[in-house]
């Protein structure tokens, strides 16, 4: 099969994937990984995908948010192991307030028996933790965002300033070392820079995936951030640049 034959086959399986791997691609092709690797370096370079640990995924245009149910598909072992992280770095006792976001749901499930209050900030986290025994929930009001259930508007951020935390955990639609952190909906931002405003530290569980990327509402910048949780496959020139700066970086 020809480089372009493989090429668009490569594009014909992301059409429909929320992820391709490069042994499926390589199976599928007849061509070996390696080639297969250097097939998707191709596309990458000309803006058709986004090269991720093992394989490729969509390029998603920075106003669009991809649905929650095919970020909840992607990378779960990744996200699992950020957010037992997340969850190691907060000590019984203290008060929590947890962003939307897949990543975000996976701590929820950590804090599960843990001895915390927690404000989420999802319908999501919150229906995860509404029976855990140990846990004391504080619910924000604010209007659910279809597909996401992140909760935002007037009524959540009244919700949040009325209150102080020990630690934000927040989660990232994107980042870089240029633009920081941005979030897909404004609104989504708005919640974002409040949950800063109001906790005396701050953690992002970021995953390598959305590092080099910027999304259309800025939330804060990249040294504005406490702690950031994210994964080996995460830039390591940026993370050293972002330990200079003062950030803690801790891959988990």
């Amino acid at each position: 099969m020809r480089s372009a034959e493989r090429r668009q086959v490569i594009v014909e399986r992301l059409r429909g994937s929320v992820q391709v791997a490069v042994a499926d691609l390589a199976q599928a092709t007849g061509a070996s990984e390696m080639t297969v690797r250097r097939d998707l370096d191709v596309l990458a370079a000309h803006g058709v995908l986004r090269r991720v640990h093992g394989g490729a995924v969509p390029v998603v245009p920075t106003g669009v948010e991809p649905p929650f149910d095919a970020r909840l598909a992607t990378g779960a072992d990744t996200k699992q192991s950020i957010a037992a992280l997340v969850a190691s770095m907060i000590s019984d006792g203290e008060t929590v307030l947890l962003d939307s976001g897949t990543t975000a749901l996976e701590v929820a499930k950590w804090l599960r028996d843990r001895p915390v209050t927690v404000m989420p900030l999802s319908l999501h986290a919150a229906l995860a933790l509404v029976d855990a025994p140990s846990v004391r929930i504080l619910l924000p009001g604010g209007e659910p965002r279809p597909g996401e259930l992140a909760l935002a508007g007037p009524l959540a951020l009244a919700s949040m300033r009325s209150l102080r935390f020990d630690v934000a955990v927040l989660g990232a639609c994107a980042f870089s070392l240029d633009a920081g952190l941005t979030a897909f909906d404004l609104s989504d931002a708005e919640v974002k820079q409040q949950a800063l405003a109001i906790s005396r530290r701050s953690i992002l569980a970021a995953d390598g995936s959305k590092w080099g990327h910027a999304a259309l509402a800025h939330v804060c910048a990249a040294d504005d951030l406490g702690a950031i949780v994210t994964d080996e496959s995460a830039p390591e020139d940026q993370r050293r640049e972002l330990a200079g700066l003062g950030v803690h970086v801790y891959v988990a």
